[in-house]
């Protein structure tokens, strides 16, 4: 029973196969980028102990290495060892923050799109007040040079000079390069995010937050790549449209402790020969929580 919500929590047999299935390709990231077995279970032992001290504690009572070790398994000389070691922690690079700030107010503030909500060429500078790329800049940090930004996002292809001499919002904006530091800090909060929300809504007496996926078996590769298509265009109109609301009331309303974040995934994959063969009938629909 979760005793914060009354939930009945599931029977721990019943989490093998779907924990397993999560794993799987994290498991296949870590063989590949040389991850071994030692080094995930090190880690694993230290989360357990630090979740189990900061998270499972008795009110009124103080957490002791007896506690943590009856809720983890792991014996009382490495959990005295482990506690107040603090779990890893995912700091925001600062390049990445100002990034993100940046790319945020110009595709969401009037000045900086267009009526459809796009995000408009800027002139690098501008004489007379209006937006350009350097008042951009300029409104989000006073601590690096407009042009040092310029120069970093041309060399990363976020930026391109068109005709005109403006500067452009690129699509790859969006698309981190592959094993960068943006992408894997990333990687990080959205999966965290998302299994996070999933967790709760497993162990609340009523789904708290949306989680729901769109799925269809049994399809042909051209339906699969051309539904995969669809999907993104869908999923950049609705980012563009959560991530201008957002920007209205974070500029708005008095700030405070809490975070939001709105994910959406697009996923497609030639299934092994044991699933269905494509002469099955395509099966599929909205899956809720």
């Amino acid at each position: 029973m979760n005793r914060e919500t009354g939930a009945p929590l599931p029977d721990p047999a019943r989490l093998h196969r779907p924990v397993a299935r999560l794993l799987r390709p994290l498991v296949r990231l870590f063989v590949r980028s040389g991850i071994t077995f030692p080094v995930i279970v090190d880690l694993l032992r230290e989360l357990y102990v630090n979740v189990a001290e900061r998270e499972f504690t008795l009110p009124g009572k103080e957490q002791t290495d007896s506690r943590v070790s009856l809720l983890t398994g792991i014996h009382r000389k490495e959990v005295r060892r482990l506690r107040g070691a603090g779990a890893p922690v995912a700091e925001v690079p600062t390049g990445l923050s100002r990034t993100s700030a940046i790319l945020a107010r110009w595709l969401a503030a009037p000045d900086y799109t267009d009526a459809e909500g796009n995000p408009l060429p800027l002139p690098r500078s501008s004489e007379a007040p209006g937006p350009s790329f350097d008042a951009l800049v300029s409104s989000v940090t006073k601590d690096v040079r407009p042009r040092a930004v310029l120069d970093e996002w041309l060399d990363r292809r976020i930026v391109a000079i068109d005709a005109e001499n403006r500067v452009s919002l690129l699509e790859a904006a969006f698309l981190p390069r592959g094993g960068d530091d943006q992408q894997l800090y990333y990687f990080g909060r959205n999966l965290h995010d998302h299994i996070a929300a999933a967790v709760s809504n497993v162990t609340a007496q009523a789904p708290a937050f949306l989680e729901r996926a769109v799925h269809y078996d049994g399809l042909s590769e051209e339906v699969a790549r051309r539904l995969e298509k669809r999907s993104r265009a869908l999923a950049k109109t609705a980012l563009q449209n959560a991530n201008r609301d957002a920007y209205v009331a974070s500029e708005r309303e008095p700030g405070g402790n809490w975070r939001w974040s709105f994910g959406i995934y697009v996923f497609s994959e030639e299934v092994p020969d044991e699933a269905p063969g494509p002469d099955a009938p395509p099966t599929g629909g909205e899956e809720a929580p």
